[in-house]
């Protein structure tokens, strides 16, 4: 698209928020339910989708993908007829008689910017939401993920009519364009540095924005932690997706009374996950493109490597790779890595290793390993991070009860169920007076003694 013909597309969408159609409850929920269908309909499509994209099986885009925007979607049409509702506050005895509420209004016309590792969820999530709080949307699906993108533009085109929800496809010149407009609310998903570059566009017209970012989350595993469960877990959550998920365990931080123990239970699980030849496992995806496939095997120091590091540059795939002995100094944990590596460090004493994460950039997820209550309590209330799990990873952002988001450097804002919907509404504080009755005390003249301890008596 032409910057014209995105400025047309937006104003289009103006005049329609404008016309009051995206209002009514029922509106939005049949909305909803249109979509729902629509994904429905084209399960099999959007699996093959997402395995021309990132070679994900069927089974696991289901499971990550489409089958998690079906919950998303559901959940908001069973309670978007409540989150939408007026909520009734107490009213200071200062401002009696009155009634004191906030009314969630939509935020208007909203634009979606989505990445390439999980193209389907990351979009559709965040548009059910903005469709729940009764937006319009412009959605940008990611260029790295083209045949996803199609299927999202297929079923938004099915759906919506462009007035409505429309879809900009395109790279980094449509990018541009689009944050050069002016919309109501910005929700972005993608890299720090991109994140940046979103932030000081939006600064330019005060916009609101969700930025979801991402970082490097660490997974601590103690001494009294369960071992082979441990093992099993981080496999599974930081192999998912070749580890291209924005809150896969980033690096391990593990205890070295029990490391060596981790690191053959961890073997054992990528073989047993993964078989023998992890490359020849058809259900193990690939690198979205080779530009990341060279900067993955440029951070693979094979003196380190205790399982993988195969590379196969002809389908971009790397075998789940675990790395020991790592320090700081490494370049594995100079950036976010964002694919199947595995370091592993070590620490001794669980309080140092605390204050020394506090001083590091704070993270989009952050795992614990424990049966320790002490180190549990110390982990969830004294560290900073968006969300975590203890004794698992991942799988925090599987549900549409909690919020999902970062904090600091790995972003801001949250959404997924009433969250979702928050992030797209603004919550107007209103109070309706009554008229039969008029306190006299807040006019002037201020010369009243009675109405002076009056005064005191209501502000305190």
């Amino acid at each position: 698209m032409t910057n014209q013909e995105i400025q047309g597309l937006l104003d289009s969408q103006r005049a329609y928020y404008k016309s009051g159609a995206t209002i009514p409850v029922k509106f939005r929920i049949e909305q909803l339910k249109k979509l729902y269908a629509a994904v429905k309909k084209y399960q099999n499509e959007i699996n093959d989708a997402l395995t021309a994209d990132l070679g994900k099986s069927h089974y696991e885009g289901f499971m990550c993908e489409s089958g998690l925007v079906l919950t998303e979607i559901s959940y908001m049409i069973n309670h978007t007829r409540r989150f939408a509702k007026k909520k009734t506050v107490p009213t200071p005895l200062a401002q009696f008689h009155s009634h004191s509420y906030k009314q969630p209004v939509p935020r208007g016309n909203t634009l979606i910017m989505s990445p390439w590792n999980y193209p389907f969820l990351l979009t559709l999530d965040p548009l059910a939401d903005a469709i729940a709080a009764g937006n319009t949307a412009i959605v940008k699906p990611s260029a790295y993920s083209p045949a996803t993108g199609k299927m999202v533009e297929k079923i938004i085109k099915e759906c919506f009519a462009p007035e409505y929800v429309a879809v900009v496809t395109g790279g980094r010149a449509e990018n541009s364009a689009l944050l050069e407009q002016r919309f109501d609310f910005v929700f972005f998903t993608g890299s720090q540095a991109v994140g940046r570059e979103v932030l000081r566009h939006t600064a330019e017209n005060l916009t609101p924005v969700v930025l979801e970012l991402g970082g490097k989350s660490p997974c601590i595993v103690d001494e009294s932690a369960n071992i082979k469960l441990a093992a099993k877990r981080i496999v599974f959550g930081k192999y998912l997706n070749c580890g291209q998920t924005c809150v896969a365990p980033d690096y391990i931080l593990c205890q070295r009374s029990v490391k060596d123990e981790f690191v053959k239970a961890v073997v054992a699980e990528i073989e047993r996950q993964y078989g023998e030849k992890p490359l020849m496992n058809s259900d193990y995806g690939k690198i979205i493109n080779e530009k990341h496939f060279e900067r993955l095997c440029g951070l693979i120091d094979r003196n380190k490597v205790v399982v993988g590091g195969e590379c196969d540059p002809d389908t971009c795939r790397i075998a789940p790779t675990v790395m020991d002995n790592v320090t700081d100094a490494d370049a594995v944990m100079g950036e976010e890595i964002f694919g199947p590596i595995m370091p592993i460090l070590t620490f001794d004493d669980f309080d140092a290793m605390l204050d020394e994460l506090k001083g590091k950039d704070k993270p989009l997820a952050l795992y614990l390993f424990s049966s320790n209550k002490k180190h549990i309590h110390r982990v969830t209330t004294e560290l900073s991070y968006g969300g975590g799990c203890i004794n698992d990873v991942v799988i925090h952002l599987a549900t549409s009860s909690m919020g999902f988001g970062g904090v600091g450097e790995s972003g801001m804002g949250s959404y997924h169920g009433k969250d979702g919907f928050d992030a797209f509404s603004h919550y107007k504080s209103i109070v309706d007076k009554k008229t039969w009755l008029d306190l006299p005390m807040r006019y002037q003249p201020y010369k009243s003694k009675f109405y002076e301890k009056l005064l005191h008596i209501f502000l305190r």
